[in-house]
């Protein structure tokens, strides 16, 4: 992977994970960069799921991939959030 490669990633996993987490009612307390994570690997799993269900690739953007990841990644957020409330971290 390259340079930007990785950075593609993250700025995906950014928006991914800020489209799962408003998708998700109440306040989350989590930091940024646990959201960035939570959407990148939301978008892996995703388009893992898009294309086991054969909706990866259509014409123009692929919207059905995009809410299957939005989806991952808000309950991606669900969980990180109910492990990180249990660790007794409040913020």
């Amino acid at each position: 992977m390259t340079i930007t490669g990785i950075i593609i990633a993250i700025i995906v996993g950014a928006i991914i994970g800020a489209l799962g987490r408003l998708v998700v009612p109440g306040k989350q307390h989590i930091p940024i960069w646990l959201t960035i994570v939570v959407g990148i690997v939301a978008a892996f799993i995703g388009t893992f799921l898009a294309s086991a269900l054969g909706v990866s690739s259509t014409d123009g953007i692929d919207w059905i991939e995009l809410l299957i990841q939005v989806a991952v990644a808000a309950v991606g957020v669900i969980l990180v959030v109910s492990l990180y409330d249990r660790r007794g971290v409040r913020h």
